[in-house]
């Protein structure tokens, strides 16, 4: 199999108003670093998803988030080379389909495109600074921090992270190797009879989420180790590969957790990992 890593760097600000400003960043960017770059700009929109691994190329297609924060928040457009044709489209947020960690190049044009570069509308001031999480309010609370600027609110993420999170040039891992499941609301309460400490977030009138990292740390694999693949310690979210686990050994362990989460709870954990 043909495996392209795709290098393409540059960070160019395209237009800019008194309020907003569009900034092109091509695929081979570093995510975070890019955040931070944004950050040093003062432009607001990114520090949420502040130390997501990966590059900026990539963002799209898994529709990336965290605390709050999507990349479908702040995204433009993006433009892809056909791998057949060569030629290049523009995908503008619509034509993106972006849902939950979902978007069309997970689905209708899978494995047809390479994404190059991504165009983000960012704030430039009157930033719309988001601490709804309980976790990033503890940790700014912390530093008795009542009015955060987005460096805090970003230094706050990067703590969290790493305090949850292994570093992936320490311990190999993907991040959050499954969703969170959102389910029907009559669902919710007639499982929740029998799990009453199930947490939980409103999705919509009709719809909850629930944490997928509590179902599997509640289905005893939390720091459990299957040979040299694993699921992390501190967060069951994350499969680590301890040394020399095979990609097919990992798929085994993320099997087993969905069946035995299907078993205890009747609810179905979908993978947030492309499995090539």
């Amino acid at each position: 199999a043909l495996t392209i890593h795709v290098d393409i760097k540059g960070k160019t600000i395209i237009d800019q108003t008194e309020d907003a400003v569009w900034v092109e960043a091509k695929a081979g960017e570093n995510w975070h670093e890019f955040v931070l770059w944004t950050i040093d700009q003062d432009f607001g929109g990114l520090e949420n998803m502040s130390l997501i691994p990966g590059n900026v190329g990539t963002t799209p297609i898994q529709n990336i988030g965290a605390y709050g924060t999507e990349i479908k928040n702040t995204f433009v457009y993006c433009d892809a080379v056909n791998i057949q044709t060569l030629e290049i489209r523009r995908f503008n947020k619509e034509e993106c389909k972006f849902g939950y960690r979902e978007s069309i190049f997970k689905n209708e044009v899978k494995d047809q495109y390479i994404i190059v570069s991504v165009v983000f509308k960012l704030t430039r001031k009157n930033h719309k600074i988001n601490i709804s999480y309980g976790d990033i309010a503890a940790e700014l609370a912390k530093k008795d921090i009542s009015a955060p600027t987005l460096k805090e609110v970003s230094n706050a993420i990067i703590t969290i992270r790493q305090s949850k999170l292994p570093d992936p040039k320490e311990l190999g891992n993907s991040g959050s190797f499954f969703k969170n499941p959102i389910i029907p609301r009559s669902d919710f309460e007639r499982i929740h009879l029998l799990h009453p400490e199930m947490p939980s977030y409103t999705v919509s009138e009709t719809e909850v989420k629930v944490p997928a990292g509590w179902l599997i740390e509640k289905a005893g694999f939390k720091g459990k180790r299957f040979g040299d693949a694993g699921i992390h310690k501190n967060q069951a979210l994350v499969l680590v590969n301890y040394g020399n686990a095979t990609g097919q050994e990992i798929l085994n362990v993320s099997k087993e957790i969905q069946k035995t989460v299907k078993e205890l709870f009747d609810i179905e954990i979908e993978a947030e990992v492309n499995v090539i």
